[in-house]
């Protein structure tokens, strides 16, 4: 079975590892890795062909090689002309400034607290599609959110060597708050043009262990996500 890129990676911030939440370029790095599941799908060919040709590349200022210099903002694009991109191993989406956005991802992933922070959370969504439609000049970009939900039963924040357990009662644990956080997102998801809800279970206590709440489910949603956006990205460009 195909391993997909971005929900390995999802995946991988909190598997066997303390998920910092505080470490904001995360979904950036997310993010990116979208790009590299609609190479790998190959239903859009003036997709995979932009991204053969470097036409179009990811959104990273940063000249440096390696894995951080490819955080960029989560937005693929024509590359500036005169540019020169940069290809890293083990990735097929080049990287370089861009003079637009043809496809925008933001990612947001709620691990604890939800709805304390359910108002920033939307008001952020809303905003990045704004963002996304003003660096696209004349096009009409494709915007895509995804947004991880929690449904542990018990979770620990760590910020530094200080930790923060869950209890139930004052904070309380993401099942309690869970669909809750969900059903208040679809306020703001007819503004993207996919709306992609990862539900996923993580403690962030050692051993630090991950499941998805229905791994099925989510592979499902997000190929079938992939393959609409790559249709969008064919009519559109």
């Amino acid at each position: 079975m195909t391993e997909y890129r971005l929900l390995k990676e999802f995946r991988g911030l909190f598997t066997g590892t303390k998920y910092e939440h505080r470490r904001s370029n995360l979904g950036d790095f997310v993010a990116m890795h979208l790009y590299e599941d609609l190479v790998a799908i190959k239903k859009s060919d003036k997709y995979v062909l932009s991204v053969e040709s470097m036409t179009s590349v990811l959104n990273a200022q940063n000249k440096r090689k390696g894995i951080e210099a490819r955080r960029g903002d989560g937005t693929f694009g024509e590359l500036i002309l005169g540019e020169r991109p940069v290809v890293d191993s083990g990735y097929k989406v080049a990287r370089g400034p861009v003079a637009n956005v043809e496809i925008g991802v933001e990612v947001k992933i709620l691990a604890k607290a939800m709805i304390k922070q359910i108002d920033r959370v939307k008001n952020d969504l809303a905003h990045q599609v704004q963002h996304f439609k003003r660096r696209s000049g004349s096009r009409n970009p494709i915007c895509v959110a995804v947004v991880g939900i929690n449904y542990a039963n018990v979770v620990t924040s760590w910020e530094g060597d200080r930790s923060y357990r869950t209890d139930g009662a004052k904070y309380k644990h993401p099942i309690q708050e869970a669909e809750e956080a969900r059903s208040r997102l679809k306020e703001v998801a007819p503004l993207y043009d996919e709306f992609l809800i990862l539900r996923y279970r993580a403690t962030n206590e050692p051993p630090y262990p991950f499941e998805w709440v229905d791994e099925n489910d989510t592979r499902q949603s997000y190929v079938a996500a992939l393959q609409r956006i790559s249709n969008e990205y064919q009519a559109r460009f």
